[in-house]
C-alpha cells in the first residue's frame, strides 16, 4: 500500500457558501453527520473537511443497476466508486483512490478477514524499491500515521491471501485518483462504514479500469503481517 509520506496525512438542503474558497460544493446535514468527529475510536479522527471532498465522492445512496446480489462489494475502478449493492436497484456508493498504472488488480475475491487500525508490513518487494519503509519490514502497529488507516478488509481468491486490501488512510484531495499501490483506499470515516455493514465472506468483485492495466502484472505490494 502506498504510504503517504509515512509520518503523514446546513439544515435540510440548505447550502453553506464556500466560494470564499474557491469552491462551491453543497453540505448538507447527511454529510455532516457521515463525516463528524469520531472521538470514540481508539485514535480519534478528525472531521473531514467538507469544503476539499467533491460532493460526487461523499457516500450516498444511488441508483445502481447490476445482477449482483445484495450485500456484493463492486469497485468501479474505471469510475473510482465502491458500491456495497442493496438490492432493487439501488447500493451505498463510496469515493475510493485506487492502484497507479503498472499496480491496478481486478477480479473476484472474498473478504476473509476484517481488522481495526491494522499493522501494515511492506513485503520484500517494496522495502527494495523504497528504503522509507525498511524501518516497518517487521510491521507499522495500527495508528493515524498508518497507511491502511482505521480499517482494512482483506481480499482472497481460493483460500489464498491476494494481498490486495480495501482499507481507510484516503484524504478528501486524492478520492478519484490513482495514488496508491494496487490497493482500494476510502475515507477512514467511510471504511469505517463499510467494515461495520459487510460480514467475512462478502463476495467483492474488482472492474478492470483499461489506463490502469497497460503495465505488466506486478507482484501485490502490501500486506499485513
Amino acid at each position: 500500500m502506498f504510504v503517504v509520506g509515512l509520518a503523514a496525512s446546513l439544515s435540510g438542503c440548505a447550502t453553506d457558501n464556500l466560494d470564499w474558497l474557491g469552491l462551491s460544493y453543497d453540505v448538507n446535514d447527511t454529510d455532516l453527520r457521515n463525516y463528524a468527529a469520531l472521538d470514540r475510536e481508539r485514535f480519534p479522527i478528525r472531521a473531514v473537511d467538507l469544503a476539499k471532498l467533491d460532493p460526487k465522492y461523499r457516500r450516498q445512496q444511488v441508483s445502481y443497476q447490476t445482477s449482483e446480489p445484495a450485500g456484493t462489494i463492486v469497485v468501479d475502478t474505471p469510475r473510482r466508486y465502491l458500491y456495497l449493492v442493496s438490492g432493487n436497484g439501488r447500493a451505498t456508493r463510496y469515493g475510493i483512490e485506487v492502484g497507479r498504472e503498472g499496480f491496478g488488480w481486478n477480479g473476484s475475491a472474498t473478504i476473509a478477514r476484517k481488522a481495526e487500525w491494522p499493522t501494515w508490513t511492506p513485503p520484500a518487494e517494496m522495502v527494495a524499491r523504497d528504503p522509507r519503509t525498511a524501518p516497518y519490514a517487521r510491521g507499522m502497529p495500527g495508528g493515524p500515521e498508518n497507511p491502511l488507516g482505521s480499517r482494512a478488509l482483506y481480499l482472497y481468491q481460493g483460500g489464498r491471501d491476494t494481498l490486495y486490501r480495501i482499507h481507510g488512510g484516503g484524504r478528501p484531495t486524492t478520492l478519484g485518483k490513482a495514488t496508491s499501490s494496487g490497493c482500494i483506499r476510502l475515507l477512514d470515516h467511510d471504511a469505517i462504514d463499510l467494515f461495520n455493514r459487510v460480514p467475512v465472506g462478502t463476495k467483492t468483485v474488482v472492474l478492470p479500469d483499461p489506463l490502469l492495466s497497460k503495465a505488466p502484472a506486478q507482484k501485490p505490494p502490501g500486506g499485513e503481517a
